[in-house]
């Protein structure tokens, strides 16, 4: 029964490092930056509004890992594999789980141009 859970288990945190969310360029989220580019980067807004005539908008995302972080992970987790014939996924499998990124969300208001005018951080996760 081991010996399927394991087989049936291996790999799995090498894949799930793999396929971590990309990091994300939070250095964007300032003052005078175009809101194409902020699309662009961080996707459509989770919302969008106007309010006295300024456009609103939140901004979600996750906020991830770069891609040699991702692939230094994926290889470490398959080389304890190996060490520990497949042992090793249930430990590296719940680490991944729980490692999977930050949630982030920002609101930026907009000028008559579309240039960020303000923005806030609201939360991280």
């Amino acid at each position: 029964m081991l010996a399927m859970l394991v087989v049936s288990l291996s790999g799995c945190s090498v894949f799930m490092a793999a396929k971590q969310p990309e990091k994300r360029d939070i250095g964007l989220m300032k003052k005078g930056t175009a809101r194409a580019v902020l699309i662009s980067e961080f996707g459509a807004p989770a919302i969008s509004e106007f309010r006295n005539d300024k456009r609103y908008e939140i901004f979600k995302f996750v906020q991830g890992y770069s891609t040699w972080a991702k692939a230094a992970r994926a290889f470490a987790h398959g080389a304890a594999d190996v060490v520990t014939l497949g042992l090793w996924e249930l430990v590296g499998t719940p680490a991944e789980i729980t490692f999977s990124g930050d949630e982030m969300a920002f609101q930026v208001s907009y000028d008559e141009n579309d240039i960020a005018d303000e923005v806030a951080f609201i939360k991280r996760e």
